[in-house]
């Protein structure tokens, strides 16, 4: 009876477990569908909102526009259409909001019931023209074409180096500055993390006594359970002007900052997995070491070290996972300039900072929220390689 019994919770028990790991595995595939339907959908995009034609000349022989093109336009960098590629008549922008330039209430009507046919005759008097209208607003019979806008590619979502995703009326969609902003803070941050991690570690498995470790230990996990908007806390007030006193700067908040206090943040997880990596280093290879004559340190440093190696690259590419994924911390103390770092003492704006402080602004469904979508995908790529390099770097040093 016992037996069966037995027999009966092990199913029940394995069930739950099987069921448990399904859910799990299911959730976190259709996190990574959502993601990518919605990201995807930016690339199928122009860079104009729906209902939202952009009207030129019939005689006009210019074949379509960038966004970067439209941009130039209504800055007044490029202003005629030779420009472009087209013939040489200057570019005349129109826009709902110049109405009371051209026409009277009077000429418009007490509805605008006039204003389809007048701007039908505005474009077919201005062959340089480039209307840009509502769908409500563009006449049945229009004098003019609309032109084409080129989609969003993903070279240009990758390469581009402006980011301006609420600019009228073409948005620029370039995330480069966002992607070196991570790498460069992260790239910081394990500069500093990595010499200060590692000597920790190797004080912890080789020099410190037992007492001590067993103090020392669980102060280092504490460090991983702060909230990362208190390290913010701590960076915004104390380090944030204490770079801008010490290097005469404009403002503190700068890729310097942001790479200390991820440095400090990394630092839990180097020392425990590098610890641990030292600590399984064979007691025989130690002793032999010794018994040919050689110091601790040397054995520290052309034995434990080189042994551990693979836990000592991983416990690093883990690091740069915890500095590449940070968003409060980051998004306190580095100054969210969407520029591209060219030193640590310049503000820059990470990727997570950038999705954080900008979702809650965009409009569910438009380009804005499926840019923001992008930058998580390409966020997850980022964290992606570098699992799969810990997991590549685990099974070599298995093998």
């Amino acid at each position: 009876m016992n037996r069966k019994r037995l027999k009966i919770f092990e199913k029940v028990f394995g069930a739950v477990l099987f069921s448990s790991s399904t859910v799990t595995s299911l959730t976190v595939l259709f996190i990574i569908v959502f993601l990518f339907n919605e990201g995807i959908g930016l690339f199928n995009s122009t860079p104009v909102e729906k209902k939202y034609q952009f009207i030129v000349s019939n005689n006009n022989t210019v074949k379509e526009l960038s966004s970067k093109q439209l941009k130039d336009i209504f800055n007044y960098d490029i202003t005629n259409w030779k420009q472009l590629g087209g013939s040489n008549d200057s570019i005349l922008l129109f826009t709902i909001n110049d109405l009371s330039t051209y026409f009277t209430d009077d000429e418009l009507g007490a509805n605008f019931e006039n204003l389809p046919s007048k701007i039908n005759e505005l474009i077919k008097k201005n062959p340089g023209i480039l209307a840009y209208l509502s769908d409500k607003y563009v006449p049945q019979h229009l004098e003019g074409h609309v032109i084409p806008l080129t989609k969003i590619s993903i070279k240009d979502f990758v390469t581009g180096t402006e980011w301006y995703p609420t600019s009228e009326p073409a948005p620029q969609f370039g995330v480069l500055p966002l992607i070196l902003g991570t790498l460069w803070v992260s790239f910081g941050a394990i500069l500093i993390a990595l010499p200060l991690g590692l000597a920790t570690a190797i004080f912890m498995a080789e020099v410190a006594s037992q007492r001590l470790r067993n103090i020392l230990k669980p102060v280092i996990e504490l460090l991983a359970g702060i909230p990362s908007v208190v390290y913010g806390f701590f960076g915004l007030v104390v380090l944030v002007p204490l770079i801008q006193q010490l290097f005469n700067l404009p403002v503190g908040e700068t890729a310097l900052a942001g790479s200390i206090i991820l440095g400090i943040m990394a630092l839990p997880t180097i020392i425990t997995v590098s610890e641990d990596a030292l600590r399984t280093t064979p007691t025989s290879l130690k002793e032999a070491s010794l018994a040919l004559g050689a110091t601790r340190w040397q054995t520290i440093t052309r034995v434990t070290v080189p042994y551990a190696r693979s836990g000592i690259t991983a416990a690093s590419i883990l690091g740069i996972g915890r500095a590449v994924g940070e968003t409060m911390a980051v998004l306190m103390v580095t100054g969210n300039a969407g520029v591209i770092p060219h030193t640590f003492l310049q503000p820059v704006r990470t990727i997570p900072a950038t999705i954080a402080a900008e979702l809650g602004e965009s409009s569910y469904g438009g380009l804005h929220f499926k840019a923001l979508f992008a930058l998580g995908i390409l966020l997850f790529l980022i964290t992606l390689i570098i699992n799969t390099s810990v997991e590549l770097i685990k099974s070599r040093k298995r093998s």
